[in-house]
């Protein structure tokens, strides 16, 4: 790709086209960048380019003449199908990444004209323009900072600028919606956490996260986009769940964990039975003959075991953690446990109805990781039912990985599904 910009401040444009990413593609012959002097093409002595507009008016217009030669001396004889001469100005199209693809894909030279003062000779417009270009609805004075912006945006796309093709196609615009938020380390910054999500490890579970965001992100920032875009049948799907959170309750308050406590099994039995009832609905064949039942939390009280997660003082979830080796974790098939010493289990892990949705169960994971670090052990352990999908999400999208499967003994019942599939979150 080769741009001529003509300009009256060549030296600026010079020292900023040709740093960083623009410099080293410039560098390896990728792109050829060249900054012409419109004065160099003056037929006077004192060099120049404007004069008074005819009819009167405030300030002066740059003349035909110079502009003129000056794109000559850079056109090809005869002018090339390949080459697009474009004036920036307040009153061209508004140029969008498509606008930068178009350029990239069907051009090989362009010729960008800078413009000053308050305007430029329409017949120079009539004669050698073939397109005017705006960078927005606002007016600034003189074309530079347009033209950088055109030949930064377009010479990024051109193959072997960026190091690779994904560099460019997961970003705001190139598919109709806004890029995903971005972080980097540290994983804590001024009590900030990166997401979850994001280092879980699970790619799947990273990509429909990142998808969402875009999704979400061009909704609430840019309207005029969402309604241009076409969604996909993926698409729809988190498009209806971000529909749903935004009826769901935003956690304003405070959210804290604690053991629980015999005078708090009313709310935990509630818990548990808005769970059950979840699961059935859902067809999942788990919770469904009787556990956990009163006498098993109490148990878990009673051992230290059982803990609640509160929000503004009230009771909104509820989960087990044992230090206890679990022996059918023992009989693990179709793969095996990484860590080999002492580990925490998770069990009855549920939140309240009304916070489905809210963070509420992700708050809950990261209690039960704290508690666990607390204990020393080297990792954490977790079972659930192979069609629990909202289970085995959390789980992933709080660093677990999938190691295998187990079978629980019968859940006080007969006739229900005991195969389980195990997850595991080592603790560095």
């Amino acid at each position: 790709m080769k741009i001529d910009i003509l300009t009256l401040f060549p030296d600026n444009m010079n020292a900023f086209l040709h740093e960083s990413i623009l410099g080293r593609a410039a560098k390896k012959g990728v792109v050829e960048i060249r900054c012409v002097q419109i004065r160099d093409f003056t037929e006077n002595r004192q060099n120049q380019v404007d004069d008074y507009p005819f009819g009167g008016g405030w300030g002066c217009v740059m003349m035909a003449q110079p502009l003129a030669d000056c794109v000559r001396s850079v056109l090809e004889r005869p002018k090339s199908e390949k080459t697009r001469v474009i004036y920036l100005s307040p009153q061209g199209q508004t140029f969008t990444q498509e606008t930068a693809r178009r350029l990239s894909r069907d051009y090989d030279h362009l010729v960008l004209v800078c413009g000053h003062y308050e305007g430029v000779d329409e017949r120079f417009i009539e004669q050698c323009v073939d397109e005017e270009l705006s960078i927005g609805d606002f007016v600034l004075t003189g074309g530079e900072l347009a033209a950088m912006a055109v030949t930064d945006a377009v010479c990024r796309l051109v193959p072997g600028v960026l190091s690779d093709e994904a560099c460019y196609t997961g970003e705001s615009h190139w598919a109709g919606l806004l890029e995903y938020p971005q972080y980097t380390r540290p994983a804590v910054w001024e009590g900030r956490e990166v997401p979850a999500v994001l280092r879980s490890g699970n790619q799947a579970e990273i990509d429909r996260w990142r998808r969402k965001q875009m999704l979400l992100r061009t909704i609430e920032r840019r309207p005029d986009m969402m309604e241009r875009f076409a969604p996909d049948a993926s698409d729809e799907k988190l498009l209806a769940e971000i529909e749903r959170d935004r009826t769901r309750l935003v956690l304003s308050g405070p959210v804290e964990c604690r053991p629980a406590e015999p005078g708090d099994m009313d709310d935990i039995m509630l818990t548990i039975r808005q769970a059950k009832n979840y699961l059935k609905k859902h067809r999942v064949d788990q919770w469904q003959s009787g556990y956990p039942d009163e006498s098993m939390v109490l148990e878990d009280i009673e051992r230290g075991e059982g803990y609640v997660m509160t929000y503004c003082g009230r009771v909104a979830g509820y989960f087990m953690l044992t230090k206890e080796p679990q022996k059918e974790y023992d009989l693990l098939t179709d793969g095996k446990w990484r860590a080999d010493g002492a580990y925490c289990t998770l069990h009855r892990s549920c939140v309240l109805a009304e916070y489905r949705g809210s963070g509420m169960a992700d708050r809950l994971m990261a209690a039960v990781e704290a508690l666990a670090r607390e204990q020393g052990v080297f990792a954490m352990r977790a079972d659930t039912h192979r069609h629990n999908e909202p289970m085995k999400a959390l789980l992933r999208r709080s660093g677990f990985v999938y190691r295998g499967n187990i079978r629980i003994e019968p859940e006080a019942g007969r006739g229900h599904d005991p195969a389980r599939q195990a997850f595991e979150k080592l603790l560095k």
